[in-house]
């Protein structure tokens, strides 16, 4: 999310004034100018409902299965397979691994045997993915696929992996297929329809969630999730129906045909030349086009549900960055900011899959801001000014529910606090940690098994530098 300018409350921030007000119910009053508590101790807001974020909804990811392997079928090769067997079953996943890729074309021909290595080489899977996440166990989920096509845990297995992978064999013939051999499953729709929203053919995206929710009775969380989403695709088909679209190679631009036309040519010179630079800098690139929505400036908050403070924002549920126009067609720069900001976080999105729920908001805030290299004055002005520090803990879930004085520590913090990140550790190690996160660790555990410091540590050294640059 991209923050407005806000140059109308930085005046009274400057002489210590804003702040107070601001933070006398949601944060303890500011200290003497120029010093920052170290050991504040801040109680949250609690938010309202916030909508949906992510790719994947948690009681989802509860549905990936282990198969029943107690009993190995009686055939001559039943020592093979229970010595296999009983190898995964004490957690000695490599050398279960080279005896799978071992076993003799014999075994695998054998009717009974086949479906029995399927659920080996399925159960295998689930082992790796708890220890290494997705990246690792696809392989073996395919393997088991291979040998068992109609076993419908199998295939909800690489389903799930594929999704959170943001595998493209996640593909319109997979789900119809998936669909067949679980029928009563919500997860193949909620797929499909997030493939058809990508499509922008969201008529029948609002259908197959239709159909996850009708799948989706006993399972309140998935039903709530699903009823956002499907308000969201609606809200947004309504929105976009009147809409013009115009690609480049990595992009795709709507715009209303009679308020922006000029515009379009603009954002998708931007946009491309971002792709580029901050792909380098990153070293990753979006595995498909990335839609661009350009909203007149009277229908961008009421069509986005974002905060009055935002000049622009990424939906990862339905994979868009959407801005106003208002100020676009003249004021490039504020462009380039806003569309270069928001791109990396759907880069992000795109190099974390469905994992990037995990990803705590001041790092996603802090990596757009270092990675888009923002250059926001009104921060500057913030430094000098009265700061209660806000805990990083504090600012890892959404920012939504944050008021405008808030937001601009918020942001002031998670600049910070990256640019520390990457100045002491380097890019590659903070890529190690985005695949910790990917892999679904706390923020916690990632810091310390890829920093080697925990995450009380890292908030103490990065205020140390905090206050010191303030000095």
């Amino acid at each position: 999310m991209y923050r407005r300018n806000i140059r109308h409350i930085l005046i009274p921030l400057a002489a210590g004034l804003a702040l107070v007000i601001g933070y006398n119910l949601f944060l303890r009053p500011v200290l003497p100018p120029h010093m920052v508590r170290l050991t504040e101790t801040v109680e949250p807001v609690a938010p309202p409902p916030a909508p949906p974020q992510g790719r994947w909804p948690e009681s989802e990811a509860k549905s990936v299965r282990v198969l029943d392997q107690s009993v190995v079928p009686s055939t001559p090769h039943e020592g093979l397979l229970e010595a296999i067997r009983d190898e995964i079953e004490k957690h000695n996943l490599s050398l279960a691994e080279t005896k799978l890729k071992d076993l003799p074309p014999a075994v695998l021909s054998d009717a009974k045997s086949k479906p029995f290595v399927a659920t080996l080489w399925n159960n295998l899977g689930l082992q790796q993915e708890r220890l290494n996440g997705t990246q690792v166990s696809t392989k073996a989920y395919k393997r088991a696929a291979d040998l068992d096509d109609s076993n419908p845990v199998i295939l909800m297995n690489l389903a799930h992996a594929y999704w959170e992978q943001r595998d493209r064999a996640l593909n319109a013939e997979f789900l119809m297929k998936l669909m067949k051999v679980a029928p009563e499953e919500p997860f193949p729709h909620l797929a499909m329809a997030d493939l058809l929203h990508e499509q922008d053919e969201l008529q029948e995206a609002v259908k197959h969630l239709d159909q996850a929710a009708d799948r989706a009775r006993q399972d309140p969380g998935l039903q709530s999730y699903l009823t956002a989403v499907t308000a969201k695709v609606r809200r947004i088909q309504s929105v976009e129906s009147r809409m013009t679209a115009r690609s480049s190679t990595h992009f795709v631009v709507k715009f209303d045909g009679e308020e922006d036309q000029g515009t379009w040519i603009s954002v998708l010179e931007i946009l491309e030349e971002a792709y580029r630079e901050i792909g380098q800098k990153f070293g990753h690139f979006p595995s498909k086009p990335i839609m661009v929505v350009l909203h007149a400036k009277d229908s961008f908050q009421g069509a986005t549900g974002s905060p009055a403070w935002a000049d622009g924002l990424y939906d990862p549920a339905l994979g868009r960055i959407q801005i106003p126009t208002q100020g676009a067609t003249t004021d490039r720069k504020w462009l380039a900011s806003v569309l270069r900001h928001e791109y990396v976080h759907a880069l992000l999105h795109d190099r974390l899959g469905a994992s990037s729920g995990a990803l705590p908001t001041w790092l996603n805030e802090g990596l757009a801001m270092q990675l888009a290299g923002d250059a926001w004055p009104e921060l500057d002005q913030a430094m000098s000014g009265d700061i209660t520090v806000i805990p990083l803990t504090y600012l890892e879930g959404s920012w939504v529910a944050l008021p405008a004085g808030a937001s601009t520590v918020a942001y002031l913090e998670a600049n910070s606090a990256t640019h520390y990140l990457i100045e002491r550790w380097g890019m590659a190690r903070v890529d190690e940690l985005l695949n910790a996160l990917q892999a679904k660790s706390s923020v916690a555990a990632a810091l310390e098994n890829k920093l080697f410091v925990s995450y009380e540590q890292f908030h103490r050294q990065w205020l140390e530098s905090f206050e010191r640059s303030r000095s």
